[in-house]
């Protein structure tokens, strides 16, 4: 199954600026251009070793023209660590419509299945930023702890649904929704071991979701065959 949505960019002032030379792909924007660059640095270097003045030369621009678009660099890694979130917390709501009369296994591998797609398509790998202390000291991370925290609960509330009540061990909810999404964000430590994440790597940690919830071989099988159904009309509605 092959299954890819391309990770869109974040709104924000528009304008051509006044580039002298393109070191990043020309098909980008100015704007995303500058996001490209600092990714590579900030993931590569460091956030805090990186100044915009090197992420302005990267690009080929003058210093002044990355201001045109970004107020500083807490305002690019701002819009780095959104899109790590947003891709996938924009389309929760259509994952729920699309799946409502279908089991909650469904439900919740389709969104793991989204989540893994904007982590493993990040460009340079930039969940990796939200590891990093002084990243996370940023007054912009806050806004991104806020987004996490919103696809925790849609992380709780699925995961809940699937979890088989019986279970004596059962996790409180929270709980839960924590190790479900931690499990999502393996991908990020696998892109940077090197691995390429696969479409096996994909279903498998999907998978792997469902039975964290205790969610048995025949319901996996079953959200797996349904989902593979739902991809064109999920695009579909992705487009609408």
């Amino acid at each position: 199954m092959s299954f890819a949505i391309p990770v869109s960019g974040s709104a924000g002032r528009r304008g051509a600026g006044r580039p002298r030379h393109t070191t990043i792909a020309s098909t980008l924007s100015p704007r995303d251009q500058i996001l490209d660059a600092a990714g590579q640095l900030f993931v590569t270097r460091g956030f805090a070793a990186t100044s915009t003045r090197e992420i302005a030369e990267k690009v080929g621009i003058r210093q002044a023209s990355l201001y045109y678009h970004f107020a500083g660099k807490d305002e690019i890694l701002g819009a780095l660590l959104d899109r790590t979130l947003r891709p996938t917390l924009d389309q929760v709501d259509q994952i729920l419509t699309l799946t409502a009369d279908d089991p909650r296994p469904t439900a919740l591998y389709l969104l793991a299945l989204v989540d893994i797609n904007t982590l493993a398509t990040a460009p340079h790998n930039i969940g990796l930023l939200a590891r990093v202390p002084d990243v996370m000291a940023s007054p912009v991370a806050t806004e991104y702890v806020a987004g996490r925290r919103d696809l925790l609960g849609a992380y709780r509330d699925l995961a809940t649904a699937v979890l088989d009540s019986s279970r004596s061990e059962a996790l409180d909810p929270d709980s839960l929704g924590e190790l479900v999404l931690q499990l999502v964000e393996t991908v990020i430590s696998v892109r940077a071991s090197g691995r390429a994440i696969t479409n096996t790597v994909t279903r498998a940690i999907a998978a792997s979701c469902l039975s964290l919830c205790g969610a048995d071989t025949n319901a996996v099988l079953s959200a797996q065959s349904v989902v593979r159904d739902r991809l064109d009309a999920f695009a579909n509605q992705r487009r609408v």
